[in-house]
């Protein structure tokens, strides 16, 4: 399904292919052959979403683009089942395993890897080649992996990362009512999303 929203439309050229349940929604760029499967959503929120040539978007991925931080897969990447690309950078020949996941302002640099279920922190950038195990979590730029056990030697990196500076706009330690009052303005700017092709009343 495509989707109008904030008046930009996604653009599939001939030789991409986007299941019938798949997703994409504002300005979506595919890159040519780009194969985006069932159940995938690509949403443009108020930053794009653009991927190079050859890439596999598998079932029920998530890749956002936000302002400031557009979603951006490189050529020959594979996002796998359940993956989430939210405002970061995926470079060329990238594998993105089923349940992985990089926050905004992550860059996953050529030829690297994130197993499953694991995470590139925001603000973080996983060298060129490097492998990031199952389950763990990359932090910092350059980032430093660290297994889930490990967790409060991660949160001295993470905490100077500022993930709800960067993905929320607000400090730490926002209130969740305030927090989510703001999240709901912005998504309800999907009230007015068009279907493209649909018929709708003139």
């Amino acid at each position: 399904m495509l989707i109008e929203h904030r008046g930009q439309s996604p653009v599939v050229p001939e030789s991409a292919y986007v299941a019938p349940s798949a997703v994409l929604c504002g300005a979506v760029v595919l890159g040519e052959r780009a194969r985006v499967l069932h159940g995938a959503v690509l949403t443009a929120e108020d930053g794009e979403v653009r991927t190079g040539d050859d890439v596999v978007v598998m079932e029920h991925a998530l890749v956002r683009g936000r302002a400031g931080h557009p979603a951006v897969l490189g050529a020959a990447v594979l996002v796998g089942p359940h993956a989430h690309v939210n405002g970061a950078v995926i470079e060329d020949e990238v594998f993105v395993a089923t349940g992985a996941c990089a926050f905004p302002g992550a860059v996953a640099e050529a030829g690297s890897e994130l197993r499953i279920n694991s995470v590139l922190q925001v603000n973080s950038r996983l060298a060129a080649g490097a492998v990031l195990p199952i389950g763990w979590i990359a932090a910092g730029d350059p980032a430093r992996l660290f297994p889930p056990e490990r967790h409060d030697e991660l949160w001295s990196v993470q905490r100077e990362l500022d993930f709800p500076g960067t993905v929320y706009g607000v400090p730490r330690g926002t209130s969740m009512r305030e927090l989510m009052a703001g999240q709901a303005d912005f998504y309800g700017s999907h009230r007015a999303d068009r279907i493209i092709g649909a018929d709708s009343p003139e």
